[in-house]
């Protein structure tokens, strides 16, 4: 059983490259670069900054990656919990990467456009990274979803706090919700910010737990053998 905590805690660390990732690109790199009302001045940020450009569509693609993999491990920790629920883990993963892995090709190509201008250059390059920035916010819906199958396994496992699992659950509830508002509501913003907040205690607080203690000790001893022998 000593191989279901290591699945567990490899878990953790590939969701913590996760949330690294995510910050490094969407929160640090990208406010760099875009300016909201200025066209022209995004347009001089890619051509003075083209490396940190670069450098944020490889986060981008670090995300998409770390997303992938996390996922397939999330469905190795828990398919033996939950076998429906470890799938919703990977399928609404998946189209959350997706949505990402678009916006990164967005990015490239706005560089490319900077570089190698072609037409109304600082129109076009404004006009991708606004493109960039509503895939991840309609990309937020299926974030918010993948939470919830997410706390499902966390309750039906018994494996972790089952305050974790339902705030889990009510987190990615309030975090699809976020999305809606963002778009119905855009004179709101801090209603859509403090929805997010439950999933984002909930997202660090599992992987604190999964690189911690990885499973709860009891549980492992407590073990059926059929899931001593799926993870052996």
């Amino acid at each position: 059983m000593c191989t279901l905590i290591r699945t567990a805690r490899m878990t953790g660390l590939l969701y913590l490259g996760l949330a690294i990732t995510g910050a490094l690109g969407f929160l640090l790199i990208r406010p760099r670069l875009f300016a909201a009302d200025d066209p022209s001045a995004t347009l001089a940020n890619l051509v003075e900054h083209e490396s940190l450009a670069r450098a944020g569509v490889a986060v981008e693609l670090l995300i998409v990656v770390t997303k992938a993999l996390v996922v397939v491990w999330f469905y190795r920790l828990f398919r033996t919990a939950d076998p429906l629920a470890a799938s919703g883990i990977v399928a609404f993963g998946l189209v959350n990467a997706v949505a990402v892995l678009i916006s990164a090709a967005t990015l490239a190509t706005a560089i490319q456009i900077a570089i190698d201008p072609i037409g109304d250059a600082a129109a076009t390059v404004q006009l991708l990274y606004l493109v960039s920035g509503n895939l991840w916010g309609v990309g937020a819906l299926f974030f918010g979803l993948w939470l919830i199958p997410m706390g499902q396994c966390v309750l039906r496992s018994g494996w972790m706090p089952r305050t974790l699992g339902r705030l889990l659950i009510g987190g990615g509830i309030a975090y699809v919700l976020s999305a809606f508002v963002e778009y119905l509501a855009p004179g709101l913003p801090f209603v859509a910010d403090a929805l997010a907040v439950p999933a984002t205690v909930g997202e660090f607080w599992m992987i604190g737990y999964l690189i911690v203690r990885g499973v709860r000790r009891h549980a492992v001893r407590t073990a059926s053998p059929t899931t001593v022998a799926n993870y052996g």
